[in-house]
């Protein structure tokens, strides 16, 4: 269903170019939930706007392709990407669900406006459709008339989510839906992801930093290193069987309830990605390094089907 091949998202600045996402390779099947993860600065959130065309200047897509169902979303132009894929095929829920709610309007306003637009909807057909849609995420009709401000953020969290299922999109990209969130309310929005999952069917990629969430709902698991993808492949694959070192630091910070296993940290802090490392990008971090490292970038190796890794430890076995 969706394809990403070599996919490179510069920033380009006064100071010089930022390669936030650099040559990213990974593929989505129908009904597929693709888990990414990474520390903050990593490149994921410019992933999630690059498959939209959303990309904020001084950022444009400088290489690689965006298969969505065949067609190369990279190459279409503004016009193009608003009338076949924004919210048709791809919809995003943001990262801040209070700045992606306009607040001088009501949410029926707000969630009316795509099947008007879009569908060629009345009023009050948009309303029928959208009271589904509310009780679909467990709010009711009298949440049409409310503003922004009323709402705690676990519903404006479940607003933002039924506006991302609106025109019934092949895929959701989900930009860290539970940030800001406290414990009990994110519960919550996760089993409302996998209730999602199961009853529409659609692919979705799901961005964080917690890899205690991805655990949760993802079929496939990205992990991301200074805009590289170092590791992918399946959820046991990776939380069973984790080849990088960074990946194995990640798992290392998760507090487990039954293990005598002590936490520990990566330490240091990612890379400037206007001048970024030679060789692998992780190698000042890492506890493992070699000259190699310093060196050359290490390629992505199949360590076993559909699990890949790019780490010199692993293609010098």
């Amino acid at each position: 269903m969706l394809e990403v091949k070599g996919l490179r998202t510069y920033y380009f600045t006064l100071k010089g170019v930022v390669k936030a996402v650099d040559n990213v390779t990974f593929s989505l099947g129908k009904g597929e939930v693709l888990g990414v993860a990474g520390e903050s600065g990593s490149g994921k959130s410019t992933l999630a706007w690059s498959l939209m065309g959303y990309v904020p200047p001084p950022g444009r897509i400088a290489g690689g392709q965006i298969l969505l169902d065949g067609e190369d979303v990279a190459k279409m132009s503004e016009d193009e990407l608003r009338r076949k894929v924004r919210w048709k095929k791809v919809s995003m829920i943001f990262q801040g669900a209070m700045n992606a709610l306009t607040p001088v309007f009501t949410i029926e306003d707000q969630m009316a406006e795509p099947f008007i637009i879009h569908m060629n909807m009345t009023k009050r057909e948009a309303r029928e459709r959208i009271v589904e849609l509310l009780k679909e995420v467990g709010l009711d009709e009298s949440f049409l008339r409310r503003y922004p401000h009323e709402l705690s953020g676990g519903q404006k969290q479940r607003i933002v989510i039924a506006m991302a299922l609106l025109l019934n999109p092949e895929l959701v990209i989900a930009d860290e839906p539970t940030t800001a969130l406290d414990v009990v309310v994110q519960a919550q929005i996760m089993n409302l992801f996998k209730k999602i999952k199961k009853e529409y069917n659609i692919s979705m990629i799901f961005i964080t930093h917690d890899l205690s969430i991805i655990a949760e709902i993802a079929d496939k698991v990205a992990v991301m290193y200074a805009g590289k993808v170092v590791e992918l492949g399946t959820s046991e694959q990776i939380f069973l069987n984790p080849q990088h070192p960074y990946t194995q630091g990640l798992l290392k910070s998760i507090p487990k309830l039954r293990s005598k296993e002590k936490i520990s940290w990566i330490p240091g802090t990612p890379p400037n990605l206007v001048t970024p490392p030679p060789g692998c990008r992780f190698h000042p971090r890492c506890p493992y390094v070699m000259d190699v490292c310093k060196r050359d970038e290490p390629p992505m190796v199949e360590v076993e089907p559909g699990h890949f890794v790019a780490c010199h430890l692993i293609s010098r076995r």
